[in-house]
């Protein structure tokens, strides 16, 4: 089980953690910290685990391949970029605490906002993501990106790389 809740820093940063649940004790401590935040709190349980480290390896492959091949922004412009485009969506869908943070903070700026905000405070936004999330995040990513003609790593060649020529 993921466990999510958000809240908003005074700075405008905003604030969400993520813990994934998968023994009694991890429920204690769970509840334990819970109890230590000032109330109000949001918190949503949503099935599933936290990304992977071959899913966050090939996204991360791909911003440098789309910096790469766009030549006019820099790496963490096009992270921002595809975290707005095609990460907030999904988060907005599947988490309730997410959605309602993000339309008070965010929703309301104009995209160039949004965007520099993005680049500056990088919200967890793959970083929060089940391994279903972040899958339907790539194939998303990697179809939009496909369709403008950018050339991407195929996820099914990683499997070959390492093992030697």
């Amino acid at each position: 089980m993921l466990l999510s809740w958000a809240y908003v820093n005074r700075d405008w940063s905003l604030r969400m953690t993520t813990r994934v649940i998968r023994t009694h004790g991890d429920v204690a401590g769970l509840a334990k910290f819970i109890g230590s935040r000032k109330l109000p709190v949001t918190v949503t349980i949503t099935a599933g685990a936290k990304r992977t480290d071959p899913q966050n390896r090939l996204i991360q492959r791909w911003n440098g391949e789309i910096t790469e091949q766009r030549g006019d922004v820099d790496f963490e412009e096009v992270r921002a970029e595809n975290k707005l485009r095609f990460g907030v969506p999904i988060l907005r869908r599947d988490d309730e605490a997410f959605r309602v943070t993000y339309d008070e903070t965010f929703r309301p700026l104009p995209y160039a906002a949004k965007l520099a905000l993005f680049v500056q405070l990088d919200p967890a936004i793959t970083r929060r993501m089940t391994t279903k999330q972040l899958s339907e995040y790539c194939d998303t990513l990697q179809r939009h990106y496909l369709e403008q003609g950018f050339r991407l790593t195929d996820p099914g060649a990683l499997q070959y790389e390492g093992e030697g020529a």
